[in-house]
């Protein structure tokens, strides 16, 4: 019979002392006498009513008739008052029943047993399981296997394995909010301590760390056939020896007006094919004489992987050139050239040419991948910027120029939280396709930051000795925050591995690129400059950490990374594991600690897509329109999406000496034309006037920019 648990509330010992001759006679009625071992004598405890009447220490003693009592001493706290062995026989015949737990040893319980036996009282009595943290403390709380949480070989109440996993998480360094309330759910459903403080050590239990799993779900769409668009005839030509049909993504592109020429924003999932959108149009556009394709990428890393992309497909069809910055690639010895018929670069490096007044010629098509950079804080506004001030560009030269009927945009991105208002806000059609071409299974697991490499190593090992049905091997990304923590981590891993960031020259990136594709990495070990899509098969990503830099991720950021786990024509599956060190912070001006942030990135929703301004980006906008647009500076400013207070900001320009009238002043063009804020323009002029060395004038933006 399952026995409910009694919770029983202590009175003061002094309500008892009045009780004397016999605390017997006080309570005509006791529901149950729980006794439990405590050292060679019992805890006793008459319950009634749920409630504890008093607690009292039991002695037995071998006599000629069996076990007798011969110690009875009423306890509150460490006092102890004697009373006659009697009384105790006197409770016990008048209680209901007698309850003996079960973490009494077993020759305790039979002399326990044979000295009711002696007051024909052992009918009453039963041994029972009950929480040993509660017996110690005099409280009757029996439990089943249903209810109850194992702890080592003992079984232990919810209340009291709540408080043990308190104290456990205390020696972890805390862990709170979200991530307690996880763990308590796991030990409640598993029903065992151990299990969860092995987890809070970094044991990879899957029953334990798996958070959840985005399933793999299919759109119904008809799908295009090649030989069915209407694609300049060496396109057409190229596509059909490669394809049949386009992916869904595509189809819907292609319905809804790309070929067409109209602007699309595309929103679908890593490796759903969004990508040839941008190439379809734009290429199409190059070949039929309608202008150059500008394909615009976040990161140097992105550009040099879709330079060598393009040469590699579309070479002998098309001129390719490349735009990063104002000098040329390092290592690649390709000057920009820009008559190309295909013009892959960063944005700053785009931006760099509107900025310095370079004649991009007629541009056909403009591909932004990773528009959701437009909500980045530090990188948001020169991306709404550069849109801006490249739709003038165009739009001017159509107007100037007869034949030329100005740009195509296409936006990409895997995540976006709002796209019907940043479609609206673009002026682009909507292209949205939910497909997960696989599922992937989301995983979170406990350990501070050297177990973390001990997990990681780990976790790849596994994925590696594990081939797919269709024959691959599994390989990892691992997210990390700092290029010295990538060669740590990749040094210390058993399997080949590789660090891949922005400091690596390109020969050495371009090596990590095909040693991952041949299947001779393991692991690839990076900071952000993979997040954003270069193009490295892995079925597994590992959060190392959930910061890049000193920040936490966003959720689009966190999204964005976990879906480069999984390829549906690799994997059966993707894995994503994040690594969470609780109560850890990268820098002091974050929020929030790691175990904090890991839940609110796992239930998060994509926030809106918009861009925020501050004075300092709002005054380096404002000089960079004047610069590309004069006096149309306000239009520009009025046609970005973030809000721009542009007189505030051309009264800044003008005290700063940036501006003479709508022109920049040579100060104004040196700091538009080397994207400095204007916090960092003033201490290289202070350093400048002081005679500083370079090397002390970057020390000091670095400090400057700490300490913000």
């Amino acid at each position: 019979m399952v026995e409910d648990r009694v919770a029983i509330d202590s009175e003061p010992l002094k309500y008892y002392r009045r009780l004397r001759p016999s605390v017997s006679q006080q309570f005509q009625a006791v529901d149950t006498l729980f006794a439990h071992q405590v050292g060679d004598d019992y805890l006793v405890v008459p319950i009634r009513d749920d409630n504890r009447l008093f607690r009292a220490k039991l002695g037995l003693s071998e006599t000629s008739a069996g076990p007798r009592p011969t110690k009875f001493r009423l306890k509150q706290g460490s006092s102890e008052e004697p009373r006659q062995p009697d009384e105790f026989v006197e409770i016990a015949r008048r209680a209901d029943r007698i309850r003996i737990s079960e973490q009494t040893s077993a020759g305790k319980r039979t002399e326990l047993l044979e000295m009711l036996a002696g007051y024909q009282l052992d009918d009453k009595a039963k041994a029972v399981r009950t929480c040993r943290y509660c017996a110690s403390e005099g409280r009757y709380s029996p439990v089943t296997t249903e209810t109850a949480v194992k702890d080592d070989r003992d079984w232990i109440c919810r209340d009291c394995a709540r408080k043990e996993l308190e104290r456990q998480l205390s020696y972890s360094g805390g862990v709170t909010g979200a991530a307690k309330e996880r763990l308590e759910d796991l030990m409640m459903e598993v029903q065992d301590l151990q299990r969860i403080v092995n987890l809070l050590k970094g044991q990879l239990d899957p029953d334990l760390t798996k958070f959840d799993t985005i399933s793999a779900t299919t759109d119904e769409v008809d799908l295009a056939p090649v030989d069915s668009l209407d694609l300049h005839e060496d396109l057409q030509g190229l596509l059909e020896d490669r394809f049949d049909t386009l992916l869904p993504v595509q189809s819907l592109a292609v319905e809804n007006g790309l070929l067409e020429g109209r602007d699309q924003l595309v929103v679908s999932a890593t490796a759903t094919g969004k990508t040839l959108v941008g190439e379809l149009a734009g290429i199409d556009r190059a070949l039929k004489g309608k202008g150059k394709l500008l394909f615009l990428v976040p990161l140097v890393a992105l550009a040099n992987q879709k330079h060598e992309d393009f040469e590699d497909e579309y070479g002998h069809l098309v001129d390719v050139s490349i735009r990063v910055g104002a000098s040329r690639i390092a290592d690649s010895g390709n000057r920009f050239d820009p008559n190309a018929d295909v013009i892959v670069g960063t944005y700053e490096g785009i931006d760099h040419a509107l900025r310095t007044g370079k004649d991009m010629g007629d541009i056909g098509t403009v591909v932004i991948d990773e528009v959701h950079t437009l909500k980045e804080a530090d990188r948001g506004h020169r991306l709404d910027g550069l849109i801006s001030r490249l739709k003038y560009a165009t739009e001017n030269r159509a107007v100037e120029k007869s034949g030329y009927d100005g740009a195509q945009w296409v936006y990409l991105s895997a995540t976006v939280g709002n796209p019907e208002h940043l479609g609206k806000a673009l002026e682009a059609t909507v292209i949205e396709f939910e497909e997960r071409p696989v599922p992937i299974e989301r995983h979170v697991t406990f350990a501070d930051g050297q177990e973390k490499v001990r997990v990681a190593n780990k976790l790849v090992k596994r994925e590696f000795d594990t081939k797919s049905s269709k024959g691959y091997r599994g390989q990892t990304i691992i997210f990390t925050n700092s290029r010295r923590r990538c060669h740590e981590i990749a040094r210390k891993l058993e399997y080949d591995a590789a660090p891949y960031h922005a400091g690596l020259d390109y020969k050495r990136r371009k090596t990590v690129e095909r040693k991952f594709g041949d299947q001779e990495l393991a692991a690839v070990v990076t900071t952000a400059a993979l997040a954003a899509g270069v193009d490295f098969p892995a079925s597994q990503v590992v959060f190392d950490t959930l910061a890049m830099g000193i920040e936490w991720l966003s959720v689009q950021e966190f999204h964005q990374m976990l879906g480069r786990a999984g390829r549906p024509d690799y994997h059966d599956e993707g894995k994503v594991y994040v690594l969470v060190e609780p109560d850890t912070t990268y820098h002091n001006s974050m929020e929030g600690t790691e175990d904090e942030i890991a839940f609110k990135l796992l239930k998060g929703e994509m926030e809106p897509v918009t861009t925020p301004y501050d004075e300092g980006a709002a005054i380096e906008e404002t000089l960079a329109n004047v610069t590309v647009g004069g006096r149309d500076a306000k239009r520009l400013n009025d046609r970005m999406l973030g809000d721009v207070p542009t007189k505030h900001a051309i009264g800044k320009l003008l005290e700063y000496d940036f501006i003479d009238g709508f022109e920049p002043t040579p100060l104004g063009r040196v700091v538009t034309e080397h994207f400095l804020d204007p916090d960092e323009a003033f201490a290289l002029l202070d350093g400048i006037r002081k005679d500083a060395t370079p090397f002390d004038l970057i020390a000091d933006i670095e400090l400057r920019d700490q300490e913000l």
